[in-house]
């Protein structure tokens, strides 16, 4: 069998002019007739690079030098950028940004849904800084340098970035890395924990070890006393997601956030999938029920519903919810919020939304407004299976335009809907990850 061959990359520097951003946020230019990507370039530059890769069709660089800068380049705000890899477009205005995104969002409409919106919505923004309140950090002990490292990936790279801080995590857990860092080398095996996921509430951090081999008696009472002098809470995880437990089983208050506008209060666990960014989830909670009309007659079908993120304060508005989620785990926190908040007009299913048959109770339930906030492989399968005939509205919360303007092309185009508005959400400043909203009405 042959093997492919590796192109050679062009030693030096190149110099090229910037023609376009990709959806992804590197500048794009053509080389001798071949597309390149190259980081930290905006359209319009004239910019000197370096290869750093080389495929068949396409090649990557890097900007080493710009010659004459765009209107929309700013100093980025931290001191990796570059390095490290959890951001890519922080050489780029804020609003620029938003500008690409809301760009990528009607360009894929157009292209893969053969749809546009009647009204382009104001794009829903807030804090362009500290806004990431979960986070799964790489750990990884480095012999060479003699420490360990916490943090995300080096860019395009799987080692861990050597940083001490970071600007988009919440300061409570941005500014604390050197910490961990310390906290980490000071066990015995120090080079057995892979990850740290990270939950930030408004009372406390969150913080999950991972660990591949049992800590020593010597190990937990260091942790104990790093939880006590603190603001920290711990979490062990020797194996799966359901192995999660307590460092201090005293210590068992829930993790929980607040929606003040509908007076709830929803309880998670710290592996849980929740927004990130919690002033951008309250608009956007906010934008969904607006554009949903609800009243104290409408029946509403929220698909992917988590832990009832939206179930509930739509519940405190209509006459009626079901909720719909594939993790069980989710739907018995849902439950319990619902109980919670003393909210009875509910009720949750679990249900996997990504097969091609259903036969769930939940599909022979009528409703006329549906609310749908899927993963990143979109609603293509249920909303092929399910009889929208006494739908009225259809809200469609999407955190991939890709598979949004698909599943809009089914809506508008076999469906019989009309998409009247469309935006972006700035849910993940700095980065080129797209969060949109879309709304639909029966014709």
């Amino acid at each position: 069998m042959s093997r492919r061959r590796r192109k050679k990359i062009p030693a030096g520097l190149f110099n090229t002019t910037i023609e376009s951003l990709s959806h992804e946020g590197r500048g794009v230019a053509h080389v001798e007739g071949k597309a390149v990507f190259i980081d930290s370039a905006l359209p319009g530059e004239t910019v000197e690079f370096s290869y750093t890769g080389s495929r068949a069709k396409f090649a990557e660089g890097v900007a080493e030098s710009i010659t004459n800068q765009s209107n929309d380049r700013v100093e980025p705000g931290c001191q990796y950028f570059g390095y490290c890899g959890g951001c890519s477009l922080q050489h780029m205005s804020n609003e620029a940004q938003i500008q690409h995104k809301q760009s990528v969002l009607m360009e894929q409409f157009e292209h893969l849904g053969k749809v546009k919106p009647n009204t382009t919505l104001e794009p829903l923004t807030g804090p362009e800084w500290g806004y990431r309140h979960k986070a799964r950090l790489a750990v990884k002990h480095v012999i060479k340098k003699e420490k360990t490292l916490v943090g995300f990936r080096e860019k395009r790279s799987p080692f861990v970035a050597d940083i001490e801080q970071c600007e988009v995590l919440h300061p409570a857990i941005g500014k604390e890395l050197k910490l961990l860092q310390s906290l980490v080398s000071s066990l015995s095996i120090y080079d057995q924990i892979p990850q740290i996921e990270v939950a930030v509430t408004d009372k406390q951090t969150a913080l999950v070890l991972r660990h591949l081999q049992p800590f020593s008696e010597t190990d937990l009472a260091a942790l104990t006393k790093f939880e006590s002098d603190t603001h920290f809470k711990l979490y062990l995880q020797p194996g799966g997601y359901d192995s999660v437990n307590l460092l201090n089983k005293n210590n068992n208050e829930s993790l929980s956030y607040s929606l003040p506008d509908y007076d709830l209060t929803l309880q998670f666990l710290p592996t849980d999938f929740t927004q990130i960014n919690i002033e951008i989830n309250q608009k956007m909670i906010a934008r969904a029920l607006q554009f949903l009309e609800l009243s104290e007659d409408d029946e509403v079908l929220d698909l992917f519903c988590g832990l009832g993120n939206f179930t509930l304060p739509i519940a405190t508005k209509a006459k009626r919810v079901i909720g719909v989620e594939g993790d069980k785990g989710l739907i018995d926190r849902a439950n319990k919020n619902a109980a919670f908040n003393s909210i009875e007009n509910v009720e949750f299913y679990v249900a996997d939304l990504s097969v091609d048959e259903f036969h769930y109770p939940f599909m022979r339930e009528s409703v006329n407004k549906i609310l749908l906030d899927p993963a990143r492989t979109g609603a293509k399968e249920i909303l092929a299976a399910l009889n929208l005939k006494d739908v009225e509205r259809v809200v469609y919360v999407s955190c991939n335009p890709a598979t949004l303007a698909r599943d809009a092309g089914i809506l508008v185009n076999e469906k019989g809907f009309t998409m009247t508005h469309a935006g972006v959400m700035d849910m993940f400043p700095h980065t080129a990850h797209v969060e949109s909203i879309a709304v639909f009405i029966r014709q």
